[in-house]
């Protein structure tokens, strides 16, 4: 069913490193055009020379953008009507999580985390479907890369606000699919929300205890980023009368 996508064009935020990288190099391996977008590109230009070298039968394009400036993503969509028409899946999976308890955090790192996973997600979704609706794509789809953190509280303050954030994205999610309803469009929408995957994303939260991090993916037999991207695939692959809402993945080890 992935054939159906093939020579069509996915947006993957975050796409450098971690879940975004495996996600793009997926969707590029079933034939689509995947733009791939972070804050630095260098990453994402070397996935897409291996992916060119593997032989996948589609495109991965680097973008250079910023989330967290209304304009550079705006001028990212603009960018891609301009070389390949619009968008017909967006993968909003770009998201971030600060050591900023809910008593004692710093507003400047609660900011970041709204800006990254709220903002971006809601101004990445609206364009993506405004790109699909002026285009007349009614088979469109826009999936959220969310947490067990949406659902559930993390016992442990430092992760806190971060699940406030990832709360956010499942309603927005639900908002999302009545929204399209209303509209009369077969466009869809799904939430996937991972428990423990190894990644650089527990370095990037510790990033001053290592050690931390580092015990973090030792404590159990985490999820892989290939699991997710396995994922996303499977939603993308489901027949159009079929409607993925959420996907709620975790390790089977993991407890909370």
């Amino acid at each position: 069913m992935m054939e159906r996508w093939k020579g069509r064009v996915a947006l993957v935020t975050g796409a450098s490193v971690g879940i975004g990288a495996a996600v793009a190099r997926a969707l590029v391996q079933h034939g689509m055009k995947v733009v791939g977008c972070a804050r630095s590109v260098d990453k994402i230009e070397k996935l897409a020379a291996e992916c060119q070298s593997a032989g996948y039968s589609g495109t991965l394009i680097p973008y250079k953008c910023d989330l967290c400036n209304e304009e550079e993503i705006l001028s990212m969509f603009s960018a891609i009507k301009t070389l390949h028409q619009g968008v017909d899946v967006c993968i909003n999976n770009a998201g971030l999580a600060h050591n900023e308890p809910l008593l004692s955090g710093k507003t400047d790192g609660w900011r970041n985390m709204i800006d990254v996973n709220i903002l971006a997600l809601a101004i990445c979704t609206r364009e993506a479907y405004q790109s699909m609706k002026e285009r007349h794509v009614d088979d469109g789809h826009i999936i959220n890369i969310n947490s067990m953190g949406g659902h559930r509280m993390v016992p442990s303050a430092d992760e806190h606000f971060y699940c406030a954030t990832k709360y956010a994205v499942t309603a927005m999610t639900e908002g999302l699919r009545q929204e399209l309803r209303e509209a009369k469009t077969h466009i869809r929408a799904t939430c996937i929300s991972p428990g423990i995957v190894e990644t650089e994303f527990a370095f990037r939260h510790h990033n001053s205890d290592p050690e931390r991090a580092a015990a973090v993916y030792e404590s159990i037999k985490c999820l892989k980023a290939e699991d997710i991207a396995s994922a996303v695939t499977y939603v993308l692959s489901a027949p159009a009368h079929v409607q993925i809402g959420d996907v709620q993945m975790r390790p089977v080890e993991q407890v909370f």
